[in-house]
């Protein structure tokens, strides 16, 4: 009886309740904006009918609706004359809520101590699909970011419309998107980092070509059944035989000054796929190595 009364007590110690909206769950780390914008992934006419994976419809109504954006800014967030984001992508049946609480996005975010603003986009609301709506559509991202900017001088968060440096990160099935933004979202100069937390499923070439024509760092985060191991190595076999400089070892082998200086970081991790982005608080651990603006 002891231990069910203890396993209760570390229940309602983690997980958020219910009647607890977002920004009063994580006031203590800074103010958070919960959102709809019409410029947000969802609705999409490629999703108009929902989407059938593995014999199974999911519905527009309920997985594709909802234009939900989270944006976050940490205390003692400094107005500047230009602003630093950092976008992040969920994987595959997820919403932004359960994202929030099992990768502790904001609590690491918070710790990095980054001036930069965070922004988590709805992507498929619980499905099994890694397609990025609108933010896959020419200049897609650009218009979601201006809407973001809009909305945060509105709110007097920010003083002035000028995008500083993007960082992009994506678990799992956020790969796709990225890779859609990299080619054609309208601000690749402005994105200099791109974080992969076991999420090189493909568009490699997406990658590629944006590391080797922008000069952008990419870290590359992979696990032995993540799903993404054949071709992260295959990537990593390719940069070999071009004799383009980069970094490729076990996690627990890199230091916060590898991180740091090389361009091209590839981590075999002995963590399972679900644990990569906060196991071992690697979301903060890159952003504190990234070339962001310290508070």
């Amino acid at each position: 009886m002891k231990t069910y009364a203890v396993f209760i007590a570390l229940l309602f110690a983690v997980a958020p309740l219910p009647s607890q909206t977002l920004s009063t769950r994580y006031e203590r780390y800074g103010a958070l904006i919960d959102t709809q914008l019409s410029t947000a992934p969802f609705p999409h006419p490629q999703r108009a009918n929902g989407h059938m994976y593995d014999s199974t419809l999911y519905s527009a109504a309920e997985h594709y609706s909802d234009s939900s954006v989270a944006i976050f800014i940490p205390k003692g967030f400094r107005k500047t004359g230009s602003t630093d984001f950092v976008v992040h992508f969920h994987g595959w049946n997820n919403n932004i809520d359960s994202v929030f609480a099992q990768y502790r996005l904001i609590e690491q975010f918070a710790a990095s101590r980054k001036n930069a603003i965070l922004v988590v986009p709805q992507g498929p609301r619980n499905a099994p699909d890694s397609f990025g709506g609108k933010l896959e559509d020419k200049n897609g991202f650009k218009k979601f970011m201006t809407d973001i900017v809009k909305l945060l001088i509105k709110e007097k968060k920010i003083r002035t419309a000028k995008i500083g440096n993007i960082v992009l990160s994506g678990h799992s099935g956020g790969y796709h998107v990225i890779s859609f933004i990299l080619m054609r979202g309208g601000l690749t100069k402005h994105i200099k980092e791109v974080y992969l937390f076991d999420a090189l499923y493909g568009e490699t070439e997406k990658f590629v070509y944006w590391f080797t024509h922008q000069n952008g760092k990419l870290i590359d985060i992979y696990t032995q059944n993540g799903g993404t191991k054949g071709e992260t190595e295959s990537l990593i076999e390719d940069l070999n035989g071009w004799n383009i400089p980069h970094l490729a070892c076990n996690e627990a082998d890199a230091s916060p000054r590898d991180l740091q200086t090389h361009r091209l970081v590839f981590l075999f991790s002995p963590l399972v796929h679900n644990e990569v982005v906060s196991a071992h608080n690697n979301f903060e651990h890159y952003l504190e190595a990234s070339l962001l603006r310290s508070k």
